[in-house]
């Protein structure tokens, strides 16, 4: 079992985050590829910045997919107005990778990994519910115009000691013109202090360099699947390396990821223990995982109950939680957890 951090810090970022605009216009393409066609093999990848999205990747569908039109979409619904010039590559998946799927192989070989814990209702740990909590509240501050001068791009962070918050810092960017003293008070009263509870003054952090106005594609560059800690554990547990966004259930890096994530929740639901690290690797083309184990607190070998109640074939997984439907637009945004109508976070019995 990996060490269990008594202090720790994790982040979350705005859907307004380069990284993120990148995630959500691969997962759109996707889900759109699914609609029209659901054994849709697609593995996009985009590329952003000052002006410019690049995306490319590869797609064997029958979907007649206008993906210019997609990352317009995406950009402006995310708050952006400014002019955006959209590059397309996209070709088919190589013959030699879909001998392999096209059995019920895995896409790739890789490792994946899956955490629950019962320290809060969602099953993750405290400071990666709290993260994604404070820049979702910024994203609703700035849709509902609670705070008018709120712009699309922004970030948290979460310090956790012994299990209390022990800082928090807020970096949000903004029309020109606001005042830094107003910013700073407005997100400590209206945000910060609402989500996580008081706390000391020299503790809360907004906006450190003093300014945030130039954001975005405008400030910085995004790419698809840099945010993989954000997407999952906050780094305090294991990751196998490979992104989700963009890609199929046939990519196990995703597909996988999700079922381990769904194992080791029920188990930790189920009682079993009260967290739990469940691991799985494959050999492209081999639909028997190389590697599957799950632990729990104190190092519990929980492996039986695993295999018992759970099946790792490529093919098995994408069938036992409906992957092949049009449901990763949601995930590319505040996690790929913890959110219930998502189906590898639904409860099921044990056996």
């Amino acid at each position: 079992m990996p060490k269990e951090f008594s202090v720790y810090s994790v982040e979350s970022v705005t859907s307004g985050h380069p990284d993120k605009i990148c995630d959500q216009i691969s997962d759109a393409i996707l889900d759109e590829c699914l609609k029209e066609d659901p054994e849709s093999r697609v593995a996009v990848e985009s590329f952003g910045g000052h002006g410019l999205i690049v995306v490319g990747g590869e797609v064997t569908s029958k979907a007649k997919v206008d993906y210019k039109r997609i990352a317009f979409e995406v950009y402006r619904g995310i708050g952006y107005e400014d002019d955006l010039e959209v590059i397309v590559n996209i070709v088919t998946q190589s013959p030699d990778i879909a001998l392999g799927v096209d059995t019920g192989g895995a896409g790739d070989q890789g490792i994946m990994y899956g955490y629950a814990t019962d320290e809060t209702p969602e099953f993750l740990p405290k400071g990666v519910v709290l993260a994604h909590k404070l820049t979702a509240g910024l994203e609703r501050m700035r849709r509902s115009a609670e705070v008018e001068w709120l712009l699309p791009d922004g970030k948290a962070q979460v310090t956790i000691d012994s299990g209390k918050t022990a800082a928090v810092l807020v970096s949000a960017s903004h029309r020109e013109g606001i005042s830094y003293e107003k910013i700073r008070q407005t997100l400590k009263d209206q945000l910060i202090i609402p989500i996580v509870g008081d706390l000391a003054d020299e503790n809360i952090l907004v906006n450190p360099t003093g300014k945030f106005v130039k954001a975005g594609f405008e400030a910085d560059t995004g790419l698809t699947g840099r945010k993989i800690m954000v997407d999952t554990y906050g780094g305090i547990m294991p990751h196998g390396g490979g992104c989700f966004s963009g890609k199929d259930a046939t990519k196990v890096d995703r597909s996988a990821a999700y079922m381990c994530r769904f194992a080791a929740k029920n188990i930790v639901a189920a009682g079993l223990s009260r967290n739990c690290v469940v691991a799985v690797a494959y050999a492209i083309g081999r639909a028997e995982p190389l590697m599957l184990e799950a632990i729990g607190e104190n190092g519990k070998d929980l492996t039986e109950v695993l295999k018992r109640n759970f099946d790792f074939r490529p093919r098995a997984i994408i069938e036992r939680l409906g992957l092949r439907k049009p449901i990763y637009r949601e995930t590319s945004v505040y996690g790929h957890f913890g959110k219930e109508n998502l189906p590898w976070e639904r409860m099921v019995d044990m056996i």
